[in-house]
């Protein structure tokens, strides 16, 4: 919350991020071959020519596989520069990347950029799961975003995932994948590779907020 606007602010976010993205390839091309790795990218990351070139070079260093890297942005990457942001993404996703669309539902008003570009995986922000128990409201977006992601055929994740009675709520709702405290909190990397090692349910491969 503190460090990252900060770095954003210097513009020291674009060279964070590539030693992120290549430390990221890098430990997840000696994981076993079905996992993948989820990487977030900054908007100010986006707005840097070089973006497409790190990635690839990231890649190619490490020998990581392009299907097993994930990319995440946030909805603002389309408030930023549309004309720059939507043919970068088809880029990415034409090397065989995928890319999710993080925190969705809080940043930006218009869901046109969801008919222009065949996103992956839809995040469902923490902020929906919260009370999922008992506010309708938010059990209405829930079902919302899983009827769209269907409709958009990719993959829905829930974030923030607390309870066991939430992990059971969204689990009939039909998302497919969620994250969050009750299922493993941010973790070092050999703790991490310990569990994978452990042959953990599948359910942890997303563990974070």
């Amino acid at each position: 919350m503190e460090f990252i606007p900060i770095a954003e602010e210097t513009g020291l976010i674009v060279q964070i991020g590539e030693w992120v993205l290549r430390e990221a390839c890098r430990v997840a091309a000696g994981w076993p071959n079905h996992l993948k790795i989820a990487v977030n990218l900054s908007v100010c990351q986006f707005r840097h020519t070089s973006l497409l070139a790190t990635v690839v070079a990231a890649l190619d260093e490490t020998g990581l596989r392009p299907e097993r890297l994930e990319i995440e942005i946030t909805e603002s990457v389309f408030l930023a520069d549309v004309e720059q942001s939507l043919p970068l993404l088809r880029a990415l996703k034409e090397l065989g990347i995928r890319i999710a669309i993080d925190d969705f539902g809080t940043g930006y008003s218009s869901f046109s950029y969801l008919r222009a570009f065949a996103f992956d995986k839809i995040k469902l922000d923490r902020s929906f799961v919260s009370g999922i128990e008992t506010d309708p409201g938010n059990l209405a977006i829930v079902r919302a975003v899983v009827g769209m992601g269907s409709g958009f055929n990719a993959t829905t994740l829930a974030e923030g995932i607390e309870t066991e009675e939430q992990l059971q709520k969204l689990r009939a709702e039909g998302f497919g994948e969620v994250q969050g405290f009750l299922l493993g909190r941010p973790m070092l990397q050999a703790e991490a590779e310990a569990l994978i090692e452990g042959g953990a349910s599948p359910l942890f491969a997303a563990v974070g907020r």
